[in-house]
């Protein structure tokens, strides 16, 4: 019986489902994304992001838990030496599940599972979209924000924004005016000179 047991079982008996998830997740790990179906996927998302938040910490012991779990050396060294590099900061979220309808032969639900910061495309895209800058903000559940403060911000920023414009604006003044006073003098010579050799 599976009372109590929330974790989906694949219909595998539990050497099996181990088996399948440690070969998923050294597929993961080597090709950065696969294709399976929905519930193997969400079934591999919950094994491998505690493997990849160890990776993180990426202490002695840390790598050995996560060889007890993978049992793959090529796979143990990328996951702590190019992906927990690449992950930096994320707290959480490094494996993203896509979905990609159903599968001609028996209508299983097919998803894409891949590592968040190895999509570039998608990563770009977002960033466009979103204006975001690769700077992380938390906000507080369950709290309203200050409309004023949001407000006072937006204004300093505009004023810090039209204070480097001006700045600039009368660098390039300055320029502007050496380069008339240099030309005029290169021009004075020339006049200078020609008055010379007519004499």
């Amino acid at each position: 019986m599976r009372h109590g047991k929330k974790f989906n079982h694949l219909k595998r008996k539990s050497g099996h489902r181990k088996a399948l998830l440690k070969n998923m997740s050294i597929a993961l790990i080597e090709h950065k994304r696969i294709k399976t179906t929905l519930a193997k996927a969400k079934a591999l998302r919950v094994y491998v992001e505690p493997l990849i938040t160890k990776a993180r910490k990426g202490t002695v012991h840390d790598r050995r838990v996560v060889f007890s779990y993978l049992q793959n050396k090529e796979a143990t060294k990328e996951l702590f030496d190019t992906i927990a590099e690449q992950i930096g900061d994320r707290p959480g979220g490094y494996v993203r599940v896509i979905k990609l309808g159903f599968r001609k032969s028996d209508g299983a639900e097919m998803a894409l599972v891949e590592l968040v910061d190895f999509n570039e495309d998608y990563a770009v895209q977002s960033e466009v979209e979103t204006g975001d800058t690769g700077k992380r903000r938390r906000r507080r559940r369950g709290g309203n924000t200050n409309v004023a403060t949001a407000v006072e911000e937006v204004a300093n920023g505009f004023e810090e924004i039209e204070e480097e414009v001006e700045e600039t604006l009368d660098e390039v003044a300055d320029e502007l005016e050496e380069t008339a006073e240099e030309l005029n003098e290169s021009e004075e010579e020339e006049t200078s000179e020609e008055d010379k050799t007519e004499k």
